[in-house]
């Protein structure tokens, strides 16, 4: 393993398999609630300037269940770049901790702190990707399907830091990906052709969501607006019509198709209500699901597994 996590591609592919290996056996000792502490005395800084209710939760109790102490940095406790240099706030916290997680807005931030830290440091969101998500969402579809072979996830929506992940990972693993955008709002060129000079997997761009998705196992959304656009709020649900995740765009793959989102999600706009609660939705096994995997990413990034 890399000292940091920052992105997928930092990871080879046999080290992703690993991860996922230790996350469904993490999963079975919790899940069992043996008593498996190997992070005893040992503790994580959290820094986060854009809140989150599943990221918080998901590494300070996974943090906590694995015997050690996560603490919590609100945006007021560290005004990363602005109050302080991001550089002297990696320094500082490294004297303190074992670990540390950053939920920024600026990709270059977690990169400076990356950089200047003497402990590892996980990317828990940047406004360029949503590492931890990804691998998460990664692990549930092999949960469910026991093989990652003959795959076709289709994201539908912005093409967004969420997109960026998926494409990093596809540069690693093989599957067929297809991002169902409305035109103007395409994923990073750059990221794209990383994916595709890889040459491990099919990556498609399409402005017709029902094209898009036929044959899809997976369909995949996000909110319209994130990062930072939310005053493009009214804008993009304009421009966004017609990529909305239906029952009708569910039928239009052919077959039995899997829902999933990152969450949180905003019923009635980027998905139906009926979407969500239809027992093809897993977003649910996706949420659970980020803990075990962080949880195995934190032990190999810690020597612990």
């Amino acid at each position: 393993m890399t000292k940091d996590f920052l992105h997928i591609t930092d990871l080879t592919t046999a080290e992703i398999w690993d991860i996922f290996r230790l996350a469904e056996e993490v999963k079975g000792k919790l899940k069992g609630r043996e008593h498996y502490h190997p992070l005893h005395d040992m503790s994580l800084a959290m820094i986060f300037v854009k809140p989150s209710a599943r990221t918080r939760i998901s590494f300070e109790t996974g943090f906590y269940r694995l015997g050690g102490h996560a603490l919590y940095l609100d945006p007021a406790s560290i005004g990363i770049g602005k109050r302080e240099p991001v550089k002297d706030i990696a320094r500082v916290l490294s004297r303190f901790n074992d670990l540390i997680m950053a939920r920024l807005y600026d990709h270059e931030h977690i990169l400076e702190l990356a950089e200047h830290a003497t402990v590892p440091v996980i990317n828990a969101l940047t406004d360029y990707n949503h590492p931890c998500q990804i691998m998460a969402d990664m692990f549930t579809i092999y949960e469910r399907r026991k093989r990652l072979d003959d795959l076709k996830i289709v994201y539908v929506g912005d093409g967004n830091n969420i997109v960026h992940s998926w494409l990093r990972l596809a540069a690693r693993l093989p599957f067929r990906f297809t991002v169902a955008c409305p035109k103007g709002y395409l994923p990073d060129e750059e990221t794209v052709d990383l994916a595709r000079q890889a040459g491990l997997s099919e990556i498609t761009i399409s402005h017709n969501p029902v094209e898009a998705v036929k044959d899809a196992d997976v369909i995949y959304t996000d909110v319209w607006a994130s990062m930072g656009k939310k005053e493009e709020t009214g804008e993009r649900r304009a421009r966004f019509m017609g990529f909305q995740v239906t029952a009708e765009l569910m039928a239009a793959t052919g077959k039995d198709t899997w829902f999933m989102h990152c969450l949180p999600a905003e019923r009635g706009i980027e998905v139906t209500a009926e979407v969500m609660e239809a027992p093809s939705s897993i977003v649910f096994d996706q949420a659970e699901n980020r803990m075990y995997v962080q949880n195995a990413i934190m032990l190999k990034l810690l020597g612990k597994a």
